[in-house]
Parts: structure tokens; sequence; C-alpha cells
């Protein structure tokens, strides 16, 4: 079996779509359990994350295959106090997101997407990123290696915080 490439470019406004899918796959199912309908989009707290793409400080990094099929992504959206959601910090500190569709995952491509924002991200001056978790959830030993610590709890999840320096 040949060792697949995965490359990362910057994401665009036609990426839309695939955002939409890849907030769906963000939603952290445990395994055994079922996965919400994608009714759940619509939810004002979840569509947030996407609604109205391409705001000033919004930013995404797309990871394909050699094939030029994506494979997953990570973004970054800055919310403020009249408008908060999971890993919401301050109205400074964007929140990022990511999946990787089902069978892309435990390749290392998130360690991809992750490097790639954190180090885009630090060269434009922002300080910190922030991101909710379910603890049980495996990316968290990622986000633990990158630099997250918890910082709070919301509901299940923990709100984590790097700072970026």
């Amino acid at each position: 079996m040949a060792l697949v490439e995965y490359k990362i470019r910057l994401g665009t406004k036609n990426d839309i779509s695939f955002l939409w899918e890849m907030l769906y796959q963000a939603i952290y199912v445990q395994e055994g359990q079922e996965r919400p309908s994608r009714e759940v989009l619509n939810h004002p707290v979840i569509k947030k994350y996407l609604d109205d793409w391409g705001r000033k400080g919004d930013k995404a990094f797309i990871a394909y295959d050699s094939e030029t099929t994506p494979v997953g992504a990570i973004w970054i959206r800055v919310f403020d106090e009249s408008s908060p959601t999971y890993g919401y910090i301050d109205s400074e500190t964007p929140v990022l997101s990511m999946a990787i569709l089902p069978n892309y995952r435990g390749q290392g491509i998130g360690t991809l997407l992750l490097s790639t924002l954190l180090n885009s991200t630090k060269a434009t001056g922002v300080k910190s990123l922030s991101l909710s978790v379910d603890p049980s959830n495996p990316a968290l030993r990622l986000y633990k290696k990158m630099g997250f610590v918890k910082v709070g709890v919301n509901g299940t999840s923990w709100d984590m915080k790097a700072t970026l320096t």
C-alpha cells in the first residue's frame, strides 16, 4: 500500500459546503452511540460556527489527498459576548474547530492541519486560540501536545486555550 501524502491549502468561500460537512463531523459522538441528525447543523449555537463565512477573522485550511479530494479542515472564527459558543473565552480569542473524515482519521492529518493553523495564526499577531472538546475524544491528546490547556468546563466538554507566543 502506497503512503498518501496529504497537502494543506488555505480555505476559500468555495469550500463552504465542505466546511459544513466538517462541522457535522466535528460533533463528537462516543463509539457505539448514534450520530445526531444533520438537522443539528440548524441549531443556532451550532450554525454560528459557519454562518456568513468569510467575515473578518475567519480563516480555514483544507487538507487534501494526492487526488485533490478534501479529507479534513480546520478553521477559526472570532465570537463576542453577545454570541458566545462552545470554547468561547473572550472576544480577542478565536475559537478553533477541526474535523477529519472518518476514513482518514489517525493518519496525522489533524497534526498537519493544527500545526499549519498555529503557525499561520502566530504570524498574524493573534495571542491565543480556544476550543471545546469532549474529554473522551481522542483528539484531546493532540490538543494537549500542541499546547492547549483546560481552562473550564461547559456541560460535558472542556474549554481549552493555547497561548501563541
